[in-house]
C-alpha cells in the first residue's frame, strides 16, 4: 500500500503536467495570442513616452502668439490619443479578449487619422515659418525674431517626427490586430464523433 501511493501521486503530477503543457501549446496557437507575441505591451510604452512629450510640449506652444500645431489643439488631443493606443496596448496583453483587441484596432485607426491631420497642419506651419525667418533676415534689428522661429521650427519639427514615428508603431499594430481578428473568424473546429453501433439485442 506503501509502495501505490507515491506512483499514483508520480501519475497525477506527470499528467498535470502534460495538461499544463497542452495547455501551453494551444493557447499559443490561438489568434488572440499571436497578437500578445508581438509583445504591444513594450510598444504601448514607447507610444505613452511619445504621447506624454507631446502634452508637455503642448502645453509650452500654447503660450505662443505666433502660428503654431496649437491653433487646432493638435499636442492636446494627439497626446490623449497616444496615450489611450499606449494604455490599451498594455491593458490587452495583460488581458487579451476579441473586444479589448477590436477596440485597440478601432483606436488605432483613429490616431492614423489624427496623425494624419496634424502633418498636414504642421507642414503649413512650417512654410509660415520659413517666410517669416526669410522676412526677417533682411532687417538686422529682428534677430531675436529670427531666433525664436527658429526655435517654434525646431519644436514642431520634433513634434512632426514622433508623431510620424507613432504612425508606423501604429501601422504594425493595425496589421497584427486586423490578422488575429481575421483568423478568429475564420477558425472552424469540427469535430466528427461517430454513432454508437447498435446492439443485436437492441435491434430485436
Amino acid at each position: 500500500m506503501e509502495d501505490t501511493e507515491p506512483t499514483s501521486r508520480e501519475t497525477t503530477t506527470g499528467q498535470d503536467g502534460t495538461q499544463e503543457a497542452d495547455h501551453a501549446v494551444l493557447m499559443s496557437s490561438k489568434p488572440l495570442h499571436r497578437f500578445i507575441q508581438r509583445e504591444p505591451r513594450n510598444l504601448g510604452i514607447v507610444i505613452l513616452i511619445f504621447g506624454c512629450a507631446e502634452l508637455l510640449m503642448g502645453f509650452q506652444l500654447a503660450s505662443e502668439s505666433m502660428q503654431t500645431s496649437c491653433g487646432i489643439y493638435i499636442p492636446l488631443w494627439q497626446g490623449a490619443l497616444f496615450l489611450i493606443c499606449g494604455n490599451l496596448s498594455i491593458y490587452t496583453e495583460i488581458h487579451p479578449s476579441k473586444k479589448m483587441v477590436t477596440l485597440c484596432l478601432a483606436m488605432y485607426v483613429i490616431s492614423i487619422l489624427g496623425i494624419v491631420v496634424s502633418s498636414c497642419y504642421r507642414i503649413n506651419c512650417f512654410a509660415t515659418y520659413l517666410f517669416m525667418s526669410s522676412k526677417a533676415k533682411y532687417d538686422k534689428e529682428q534677430d531675436w525674431a529670427t531666433n525664436r522661429v527658429e526655435q517654434l521650427f525646431g519644436v514642431e519639427g520634433l513634434l512632426f517626427t514622433s508623431s510620424l514615428c507613432v504612425s508606423v508603431l501604429l501601422i504594425f499594430l493595425c496589421a497584427v490586430a486586423r490578422l488575429a481578428l481575421k483568423s478568429t473568424r475564420t477558425q472552424v473546429i469540427v469535430q466528427h464523433i461517430p454513432a454508437p453501433p447498435q446492439s443485436d439485442a437492441t435491434s430485436n
